[in-house]
């Protein structure tokens, strides 16, 4: 009995197992879907036709058709998926125009006449590669969280008299923190610089006291007195060397306060600017002179006279690295390492410049004056947008990422909000009283900070607003290790921009400059004596028998070369012989006559 139930058992095992089906693959699944959908009498027929099994035809809206592989799980531009249903959202998502816009690198290049096939094709590549780089930015514009704030009041209360004590009270204890004062009475006034990265600072005392920080956490760096007079001081590419402009000479520091360098070659600078992409320190001294110097190599690059007597005031304009000077006339000029003269001249005040200051983007210039007035230019068309009267005049001038102006006036800093908007400022947006005279205004990076350094030390305010809310880690990190210090380091010496590009458009490097191509033209057909691109180049005809080998195709080209120009040649070459000899008998005419020879009478 037990061995009867045993064998049905077995047997009932074995046809289960028999009758056990293998598993589908997707795309008979697919075929299943689709046979389905159509009515049995058709059945047979689409069974019969196995290529048309995997594509399906649609009709667009435009009424062209879209051939569609129904046996792939993934969605088509059609919109149709496997189950039949439609896509609501088909294709990819639509960009607003604002955020295009913002990330918008200039306008298309045109492909010029004559161009050749590469050229065109250079072109249409860093065309699409552009395009693509901005829709790409204006879509990750999203994951950008931080947005920057300003400071509001209540009905009928002016932001301008709302204290730093009031703001610091009621902001959180880390933002609170960064206002403070350093009281330093004893070798002010102070000149200040703020580091690229927004983590350290540099603070210099007009009689030899300098001292690097790291503000946030208020740890002291290094500080030295260098024991003589100090103009300015400078950040240079990363937070391990700095540049003392001192009374002689310069002096290259790292940041434990160990000199590394003096260079003789710059005397007397009074103000500097540094060059991030370029690695260039550009000084202006009292001499008049305008000198950069190559940190990267250590050499000076150039040197270039003014003619404009003593240059006490001094910008860079972060767009296209071009050097702004104020001039004791009134006047503005625009320098580039590779010419001698000012690239652009602009008369902006009645009396001398005192301060002047160029926003990130390099579309606006703030100046001021002994004129006591303010004046908001348009740099790219050199016109002047606003002007406003200031009682005593600003000292200082500087500009925040996000576009707030702060004006020094003696001991008190005023902050204007939307300076180049379309309607004129007619109060401040926020105002604060120091101890001493101001000497020096900064805004720190990413952060809503503005230093101020005056006669009896330096400052910190908070200016809601100010800073960059995000930043670019691959350019700026603030965060950074001295790891990633160091490999950044190393890319941007590779990526290093050379001087000679420095100029008013740096749109401009990657056009074609049409009007030398044809002045070369005109050169080449002066000395061949005949166009050499009036006709096409002869293209000898193939032949048989290996008598289109190279040599042979050289050897044809070679004699029908200049079978053309023979006669051009012979026309200019008689022509010029003829000039020779016409300018041969005028010398020897005017050889054979005497000094006497005017006092005869000519003939009529």
């Amino acid at each position: 009995m037990a061995a009867l139930v045993e064998g049905a058992a077995k047997s009932a095992h074995v046809e289960r197992k028999n009758q056990k089906k293998p598993v589908k693959r997707y795309w008979e699944k697919t075929e299943e879907l689709k046979n389905s959908d159509q009515p049995t009498s058709d059945r047979s027929i689409s069974t019969e036709n196995t290529a048309d099994r995997c594509t399906s035809t649609e009709n667009t809206a435009d009424g062209s058709t879209s051939t569609e592989n129904t046996g792939s799980v993934k969605r088509r531009k059609g919109g149709q998926i496997p189950s039949g249903k439609k896509d609501p959202f088909p294709g990819e998502a639509p960009i607003p125009q604002e955020q295009l816009q913002k990330y918008q690198r200039g306008s298309k290049n045109n492909v010029p006449k004559g161009a050749q096939r590469r050229l065109k094709e250079a072109i249409a590549w860093s065309e699409t590669v552009s395009e693509l780089a901005q829709k790409q930015a204006a879509r990750y514009d999203l994951l950008l969280p931080e947005d920057a704030g300003f400071l509001e009041g209540d009905e009928d209360e002016d932001t301008c008299r709302i204290s730093q004590e009031d703001i610091a009270d009621a902001v959180d204890i880390t933002s609170g923190s960064k206002y403070f004062n350093l009281h330093l009475s004893q070798f002010g006034p102070y000149r200040l610089d703020y580091s690229r990265t927004g983590r350290h600072l540099l603070l210099s005392g007009k009689r030899g006291h300098v001292a690097c920080i790291e503000w946030q956490s208020k740890n002291l760096t290094c500080e030295m007195n260098v024991m003589e007079t100090v103009n300015d001081i400078k950040w240079l590419h990363t937070e391990a060397m700095f540049a003392v402009a001192q009374k002689k000479w310069l002096y290259i520091y790292d940041s434990e306060g160990i000199e590394l360098h003096c260079v003789k070659k710059f005397n007397d600078v009074l103000k500097m600017q540094f060059l991030p992409y370029h690695f260039l320190l550009a000084t202006a001294s009292a001499t008049g002179f305008l000198q950069y110097l190559d940190v990267s190599v250590g050499k000076e690059i150039a040197a270039i006279c003014t003619k404009s007597g003593r240059l006490d005031v001094m910008s860079q304009n972060p767009y296209n690295a071009v050097i702004h000077l104020g001039h004791s006339n009134g006047t503005v000029s625009l320098w580039s390492p590779n010419q001698k003269e000012p690239l652009v001249k602009m008369l902006c005040h009645r009396g001398a410049i005192r301060s002047l200051t160029v926003d990130k983007t390099g579309t606006y210039m703030v100046t001021s004056g002994l004129d006591r007035k303010l004046k908001v230019y348009d740099v790219r068309a050199f016109k002047p947008l606003h002007s406003y009267f200031l009682p005593a005049g600003a000292s200082c001038l500087s500009l925040s990422q996000k576009g707030l102006l702060s004006a020094a006036t003696g001991d008190i800093v005023q902050v204007y909000q939307n300076v180049w908007g379309g309607s004129p400022v007619s109060k401040p947006y926020m105002a604060h009283r120091v101890r001493g005279q101001v000497w020096g205004l900064a805004y720190c990076p990413f952060e809503d900070v503005l230093g101020v350094g005056h006669g009896e030390g330096f400052t910190s305010m908070i200016v809601p607003g100010a800073g960059e809310p995000n930043f670019d880690a691959l350019d700026t990190n603030p965060y950074r290790s001295a790891k990633q210090r160091q490999e950044w380091e190393v890319k941007a010496l590779l990526e290093k921009v050379q001087p000679e590009l420095i100029g008013l458009d740096p749109g401009q490097l990657g056009k074609v400059d049409q009007a030398s191509f044809e002045q070369r033209h005109k050169e080449r057909v002066d000395i061949l004596g005949y166009d050499p691109l009036a006709k096409e180049k002869f293209k000898p005809k193939a032949k048989k028998k290996g008598r289109s080998s190279a040599g042979a195709i050289e050897k044809r080209k070679r004699k029908v070369a200049y079978e053309d120009q023979r006669d051009v040649i012979r026309q200019n070459v008689e022509e010029q012989m003829k000039r020779q000899k016409e300018k041969s008998s005028e010398s020897q005419q005017l050889g054979k006559k005497s000094t006497l020879d005017r006092f005869r009478k000519q003939d009529k």
